[in-house]
């Protein structure tokens, strides 16, 4: 197992200097699920939610967090998206919604933690639609699935 690579020498917590690292294409994809009540997993694949497409604005909500990770986790560096996917598999056996987010960027760093935090904004937006019918849903499974580029090489999750 690595260092931990955001505290110095003397423990203090510092970002990471990434200038001597080369510029690659850097991939990540995270994935995670929420779980709701018939009815509710019913009005989301329907789509007769009033509130309109919630899987639409969901969509959105997590590409929006993705180019805005940098200002919510604090020693993350703020780095150029290149492309962004959002995608939604619905399971009606579980009433799921499962979510996959796709970063990609050429930098001096990996984009784990924008795929990570445009899912968790996407499953939580799906959440806020619907808590009016369903406060008992469930946001589950939250991971890293698979990572490209960069020193460390290829990850795939399990």
């Amino acid at each position: 197992m690595s260092e931990l690579t955001h505290f110095n020498d003397a423990g203090e917590a510092h970002m990471v200097d990434v200038g001597d690292k080369a510029v690659s294409h850097r991939v990540a994809v995270a994935g995670g699920s929420i779980t709701m009540l018939p009815e509710t997993f019913a009005m989301i694949s329907q789509g007769t939610h009033k509130k309109g497409d919630v899987l639409g604005i969901a969509r959105v909500a997590g590409i929006m967090a993705t180019k805005k990770t940098s200002d919510l986790i604090p020693l993350c560096h703020p780095i150029g998206l290149t492309r962004v996917a959002v995608e939604f598999e619905l399971d009606a056996s579980s009433h799921s919604v499962h979510c996959e987010v796709r970063a990609e960027t050429h930098s001096q760093t990996g984009v784990e933690m924008e795929a990570l935090v445009g899912l968790q904004m996407a499953l939580a937006t799906i959440y806020d639609m619907c808590k009016a019918v369903d406060r008992g849903m469930s946001m589950h499974n939250l991971r890293l699935l698979e990572k490209m580029g960069g020193k460390s090489g290829h990850y795939i999750g399990t």
